[in-house]
């Protein structure tokens, strides 16, 4: 898997060696001098991950990091700190400058390539996810609004750590930054992690009594867990096996012995990327819904009913529709007002909804008119769901404009048997309505049997 990467140095020599053996693994390189550089490349076009010095003159590595993350359309690219900066307070700085790794030089062939696969790929799935849910960023709010929302949340971490004693060290080590969990045991850790979902998994790789690479492909397959961040603990200059643990789906690692502020700063990273992701999918969820809601009634549109009804007349079980009319609308609209109109509907939207079967479907089907899906109701059903929803609406009158107004609904009923095709159960309901209302309104209609 390759991708566009912003080579991030001051010195020429540097950016040449390092351009050079990423192009040797077919990644297309975008060489900048300076920060400044760097920052007005990504405004002007699409990069997949920075490698990024930290000494620099003019804005430094750690700037132009929480820059980077700082900025809406960029705060999902993946930036790696690589620097001859060699102290933990050094690593901790670019971590927490929102940094998502930190390599000292010199960086060998297999860590920064394992990384760079590991983060490019990463990289990827929330660039779909944000192409699909584009939109809704838009209409629901945008990426730092859903962020600062997230950030509000506690999270769950789930930790297999076989030794007893580093399982308690890192116990203490995260008090302060999640509800930890830890287990010794493989068998109880999957069970675990199946049951609760945490939102980060730590795998310790030096573990012996289950294979932990296996563990973490196990983790990425299973339902609860495929999506959450796996970060494993790896043995003092085992780079092979971090590397094959990023390799199997692992999103990061981090290097024995365990420095605290490390372990916690590569956490939050971890949280805040999955936050990120969840956020869109939400987004994306809700713009799904948007698509599919009346914004007045919040029941289902003409949309979402075609869909069921099509479904209902293509299954073996037989169902029923009633299509419901508000009488003389129009008066009120002209009387009152359309503010007035559509807190009828809205009202009417919630008494529908409260007398129906916890199986049926209630959708606005268009201005005044409201529908009702009902599955598996012969004609008698049908017809008490109806009667119901008749008196509900008559027995009470609608608070309209500081006003008590007497409101009334008719109704048309068509049951539908197995095999029956959409649109002649519809025009059995609406001829039903129509001789309803023809009859003298406030009143249910039944079409005869199909």
């Amino acid at each position: 898997m390759t991708g566009r990467i912003l080579v991030v140095d001051d010195i020429e020599v540097n950016l040449r060696l390092l351009s050079a053996r990423l192009a040797r693994e077919y990644y297309e390189v975008v060489p900048a001098e300076s920060g400044e550089a760097a920052l007005a490349v990504l405004a002007s076009q699409p990069i997949d991950l920075v490698l990024l010095d930290v000494m620099m003159p003019g804005i430094d590595g750690f700037e132009v990091c929480r820059r980077i993350k700082a900025t809406a359309k960029l705060m999902h690219v993946p930036v790696v700190l690589i620097t001859a900066l060699d102290q933990p307070s050094d690593r901790i700085t670019g971590l927490e400058a929102g940094a998502d790794d930190f390599l000292t030089k010199p960086v060998e062939d297999l860590p920064l390539m394992s990384r760079l696969r590991s983060l490019t790929r990463l990289k990827r799935v929330t660039d779909e996810l944000l192409a699909r849910a584009e939109t809704a960023m838009q209409l629901v709010g945008g990426e730092m609004e859903m962020l600062r929302d997230f950030a509000s949340r506690g999270s769950r971490t789930l930790a297999y750590v076989e030794a007893a004693e580093e399982g308690r060290s890192i116990a203490r080590r995260l008090r302060h930054e999640t509800e930890l969990t830890v287990t010794a045991e493989p068998a109880a850790f999957l069970a675990a992690a199946a049951e609760t979902a945490p939102d980060v998994v730590l795998v310790d790789l030096a573990a012996t009594a289950s294979d932990p690479l296996r563990l973490i492909s196990q983790l990425r397959s299973g339902e609860a867990t495929r999506l959450a961040p796996i970060l494993a603990l790896a043995a003092a200059g085992d780079e092979a096996k971090a590397a094959r643990a990023l390799e199997l789906g692992a999103n990061d690692y981090v290097a024995r012995p365990i420095d605290r502020n490390e372990l916690a700063a590569r956490l939050r990273t971890q949280l805040r990327r999955k936050r990120y992701d969840e956020g869109l999918r939400q987004s994306l969820q809700q713009t799904i819904e948007l698509a599919v809601t009346d914004p007045l009634t919040g029941l289902h549109n003409r949309r979402f009913l075609d869909l069921h009804l099509g479904r209902a007349a293509a299954g073996t079980d037989g169902f029923a529709l009633a299509l419901f009319d508000i009488d003389h609308f129009k008066r009120i609209n002209d009387g009152f007002g359309h503010d007035a109109g559509d807190a009828v509907l809205r009202e009417f939207g919630r008494r529908l909804k409260a007398e129906i079967r916890a199986s049926d479907l209630a959708c606005r089907f268009g201005g005044e008119e409201f529908a009702v899906l009902m599955p598996g109701a012969d004609a008698e059903t049908a017809s008490a769901v109806g009667e119901r929803i008749r008196l509900a609406v008559s027995a009470k009158t609608f608070a309209v404009a500081g006003e008590a107004l007497a409101v009334t609904v008719s109704a048309g009923i068509a049951v539908a048997p197995s095999g029956t095709r959409r649109d002649d159960v519809l025009k059995r309901a609406d001829a039903a309505l129509y001789e309803a209302k023809r009859a003298g309104r406030n009143r249910i209609g039944t079409a005869e049997a199909a």
